[in-house]
């Protein structure tokens, strides 16, 4: 037997397409395509080391220019942070808040999903 279709309220679907037309936090970052790949590989980094655009998207096995495309992204949520006085430019992990949770994120569902495949 098949399970019915899902149906939503109107209200359900105005609360969602308000969301996706504003996003904040999460949503926004995740809203684009790579920016999930481009965190997963800023948080197997080591600390401190420095990269350009080029290095970034050798380690996270993307293009130089999907790097570029979302770039001031990461830089607009403090995930990463301009070297002053480098060209050609060079970035960092952001010493912020937002770094320091993603890591704890991170490390949360690591241990989370060890636990499920160990449990």
């Amino acid at each position: 037997m098949s399970e019915p279709p899902q149906t939503h309220s109107a209200a359900e679907k105005d609360t969602k397409e308000a969301r996706l037309e504003n996003p904040s936090g999460v949503l926004y970052l995740f809203q684009h395509e790579s920016v999930p790949i481009l965190i997963d590989a800023i948080l197997t980094l080591p600390p401190g080391r420095e990269f350009n655009k080029t290095e970034f998207a050798d380690h996270a096995g993307v293009t130089r220019q999907t790097v570029s495309n979302y770039i001031n992204v990461l830089l607009q949520t403090d995930v990463v942070e301009e070297v002053p006085n480098t060209s050609p430019r060079r970035y960092r992990v952001a010493k912020s808040d937002v770094v320091q949770e993603l890591f704890e994120l991170n490390s949360a569902l690591n241990a989370a999903g060890e636990s499920a495949t160990n449990g």
